[in-house]
């Protein structure tokens, strides 16, 4: 088994070694609608629903993070979310100066496993993007400096027919080559989904994510109309449920086997002991890396195990703002090492709560900020209730630290 180069001693190195001191620490509840209702296979999302994260140190530097609330998917829901956000902000602010490993652990202490994921990785996002910004650094060189750019798919939920083959000729003209399809609900619809898209966007790649919606059998039969289509997606993402570990190696094997189709491991991989799982019986062939799953320090071990063991890596978000996105962005870019980038979800919001941060042409998201994410809220304008945001574009640009 080859072994991979760390992904991450820099910032290894870092949280050894930076003190980190919270002079202020909140969370608040971040709601923005979608464009239209978002459907996947499991779940449908009317709107966002997620927690803001803010964080000051004593130095003055702020940072920004955001924990993603998606029904039947994340452990949590915004109430608890909110919570377990205000208790980890409490313990921050009590905590004296001390390394941001230290701090980190602290933390992940107090947000354990993938009950707290979300949470834990919106307050380890705020955290890492209050030292870039002590440190007057962008997090794409935090994390490895392989470049400062990412080119996305874009998702189309489950609509029908004529709804898809309109959002396929929009991305089309917007320059999006991968179309991420969420599949799982009905066989043939599926089938039919899938035809009017191509008819749309003859030139597309194809993601199809059933988000655990098919058996092994019909996983596998959709593979094999698409065959006959003459249709080959690029990735088949988490075809069968989370716990099906049998069903998820049997599509593998006949995914890569008969039709050299690649498998994701999503909803299934929610640990370092889930990958260790999957490499062991080669049950799929890519690893899907989200924050919200497993937060920052837990992505970050998740990718060294899944290079180390040979595996694609892709990362993805829940249903995000450009906060978590930016994040996650960066991560990417920084580290250069992902096959697949899924982090379309601000597109798909109605409206944009969030100043500054990375620029949008197109698939394309480029980071040109000088420190940290670059993303930040008019925290001031953020009702302390669980209300919408109002008016984002009319806000002042200048940042409400």
């Amino acid at each position: 088994m080859a072994v991979a180069t760390p992904t991450t001693f820099g910032f290894k190195n870092l949280i050894e070694t930076f003190t980190v001191d919270v002079q202020r620490a909140e969370g608040r509840p971040l709601n923005v609608p979608l464009i239209a209702p978002f459907t996947i296979a499991s779940s449908r999302l009317e709107r966002v629903e997620n927690v803001a994260i803010r964080i000051e140190l004593k130095n003055g530097c702020v940072g920004w993070g955001e924990g993603p609330i998606l029904p039947f998917v994340t452990a949590e829901n915004q109430a608890t979310a909110m919570a377990k956000a205000a208790e980890v902000c409490e313990v921050l602010r009590r905590r004296p100066a001390m390394t941001l490993g230290m701090l980190l652990g602290e933390i992940g202490e107090a947000l354990p496993g993938h009950e707290f994921a979300s949470v834990r990785a919106g307050v380890e996002m705020a955290l890492i993007d209050a030292v870039a910004n002590s440190m007057g650094i962008p997090l794409w060189r935090l994390f490895g400096g392989v470049s400062n750019a990412i080119t996305t798919d874009i998702t189309i939920p489950i609509v029908s027919p004529a709804d898809a083959a309109e959002l396929a000729t929009k991305y089309r003209k917007q320059g999006f080559k991968t179309l991420k399809l969420k599949v799982g609900k009905n066989l043939n619809a599926d089938i039919e989904v899938l035809q009017a898209i191509r008819v749309a966007h003859p030139d597309c790649l194809f993601i199809l994510d059933a988000n655990e919606g098919y058996t092994p059998k019909e996983a596998i039969e959709v593979l094999e109309k698409l065959h006959e289509m003459g249709v080959t997606p690029v990735l088949f993402e988490q075809p069968v449920h989370r716990d099906d570990w049998e069903g998820l190696g049997h599509v593998s094997k006949v995914a890569r086997d008969k039709y050299g189709v690649s498998v994701a491991a999503d909803e299934s991989c929610r640990s370092l002991v889930d990958v260790k799982k999957i490499v062991e019986g080669n049950l799929a062939n890519v690893i899907n890396i989200k924050l919200a799953k497993v937060g920052v320090l837990g992505a970050l071990e998740i990718i060294d195990a899944a290079r180390a063991a040979g595996l694609d890596l892709m990362i993805g978000g829940m249903v995000e703002t450009r906060l978590a996105m930016g994040f996650a962005g960066h991560l990417a870019a920084g580290l250069g090492c992902f096959k697949f980038i899924d982090l379309d979800t601000p597109l798909l919001l109605s409206e944009d709560p969030v100043q500054e941060g990375y620029d949008v042409s197109g698939a394309v998201y480029k980071f040109t900020n000088a420190r940290g994410h670059g993303g930040f809220l008019h925290w001031d304008n953020i009702k302390l209730n669980f209300g919408c945001f109002h008016n984002f574009k009319t806000l002042s640009n200048s940042r409400s630290y």
